[in-house]
């Protein structure tokens, strides 16, 4: 490789600029509630009586952090891949400062329908919406009978125990003490990945499939990313959870979910239950309907409140707002699912690996695919073992690629012969 040259070096300047102007702009951290509001809902839903949270936001203004990232734009040369990246991170870093600043009011459904999507989008390969694929997943985990679940799938598993296996399968995976699983009682969420640490809610309780997720998904994915993206001296930014990477994040974590065998039908429904909670709440639904929507599903109410307070993240209760985020999942997993695919059908399988580089979007993938070749952006340091394995991988792919093009409503019944 020879030394990086002037646009190059033009472009990681910004991208240095960019860094420092989204550090303050943490959306999920900051928009999300505080975990003493959900004592006292769950207590007067218990009553009977259940009232409306009251959440009260910070005032936030970034109106110096998004001029810069006006200049930054301006400077950067769209043509340019490193340009055009720029470009698109600092209009959706933007975006996701309007938001907070708007956090406890209406404006806040349009910055995150803005930055995530509907419920009602159309799926990569002008597939069903999101909404439809979500109500298919619904169904099928409610026909499924319990009794199919194996002993082991039933047994829970305390958090601390959780902890101490998690910690062991990372440890063992990074060979040394890399990224830290603590346990933390202020959590409403069961779980929350940095690039350093994963959480555990103190007191939950866990399954054997919640230790495989948080392990692909949480770990080998959002966390590894993060860890690779700051080994890049150029492009730092590929460490930084940008919302407009989120789709891709997502999509790549449920992938590994389910490549790995690690995710249950179980799973899927949580992650459709709350595409249909969201297109709820856009229509009129407010916190309570929609947290008895959950608890009308199946989930105990602790979870319910925790997957409601994901829907109005930021939002007015009262109905007709919602902080979209959850709907990035299927449909980040279908567009995942299909990048795979077509790399295999292409030969362009490295495409895949250049993925877990940092934090990107499938376009980044294939537009920084020469800065790759040249030395300019660097590999990734650390790989998922199923992506390592580029034969394995390349025989999923492949089976799945012929899987498809067999159309089950030509089938006959094996029980009629129709």
């Amino acid at each position: 490789m020879t030394g990086p040259t002037p646009d190059i070096l033009h472009h990681a300047a910004l991208d240095a600029r960019m860094v420092k102007a989204a550090r303050g702009i943490k959306l999920l951290s900051l928009a999300s509630w505080p975990a003493a509001v959900q004592g006292p809902f769950l207590e007067s839903f218990a009553r009977g009586q259940p009232q409306l949270p009251r959440i009260d936001y910070e005032k936030f203004d970034f109106s110096a952090e998004r001029r810069e990232l006006d200049a930054i734009a301006a400077e950067a040369d769209p043509a340019h891949p490193l340009g055009r990246y720029l470009v698109e991170s600092t209009r959706s870093w933007t975006l996701a400062a309007q938001l907070l600043e708007a956090l406890g009011t209406a404006a806040v459904t349009a910055h995150s329908l803005a930055l995530f999507g509907a419920p009602d989008e159309i799926l990569p390969g002008n597939g069903p919406t999101t909404r439809e694929a979500a109500r298919h997943f619904i169904a099928i985990a409610n026909e499924l009978d319990h009794e199919l679940l194996a002993p082991e799938e039933q047994v829970p598993v305390s958090a601390t125990a959780l902890q101490l296996q998690l910690q062991n399968d990372l440890d063992g995976f990074f060979d040394g003490r890399v990224i830290a699983v603590e346990l933390d009682p202020d959590l409403i969420a069961k779980a929350a990945a940095g690039a350093t640490r994963i959480r555990l809610r103190q007191g939950a309780a866990f399954s054997d499939y919640d230790r495989r997720q948080l392990f692909h998904h949480e770990a080998l994915v959002h966390s590894l990313t993060a860890l690779n993206g700051r080994g890049q001296p150029l492009l730092p930014s590929l460490a930084l959870s940008s919302p407009r990477a989120t789709e891709t994040q997502e999509g790549l974590a449920t992938f590994a979910e389910q490549i790995t065998g690690s995710i249950d039908i179980a799973r899927m429904k949580r992650i459709s239950l709350r595409i249909e909670a969201i297109a709820l709440a856009l229509d009129g639904a407010d916190f309570i309907e929609v947290f008895r929507y959950f608890v009308a599903a199946g989930q105990d109410p602790e979870e319910s409140f925790s997957s409601a307070q994901r829907v109005f993240r930021g939002v007015p209760l009262g109905g007709g707002a919602a902080f979209t985020k959850d709907t990035v999942y299927l449909r980040g997993l279908i567009g995942v699912h299909t990048f795979f695919r077509r790399s295999l059908q292409q030969d362009r399988l490295q495409l895949c690996r250049w993925l877990f580089a940092g934090k990107m979007t499938l376009g980044d993938a294939r537009a920084f695919a020469p800065l790759f070749e040249a030395g300019v952006l660097a590999p990734p340091r650390w790989l998922p073992d199923w992506v390592r394995r580029a034969n394995g991988l390349a025989g999923m792919l492949a089976f799945s690629l012929f899987a498809n093009r067999i159309r089950l409503d030509a089938l006959s019944d094996p029980a009629t012969g129709r």
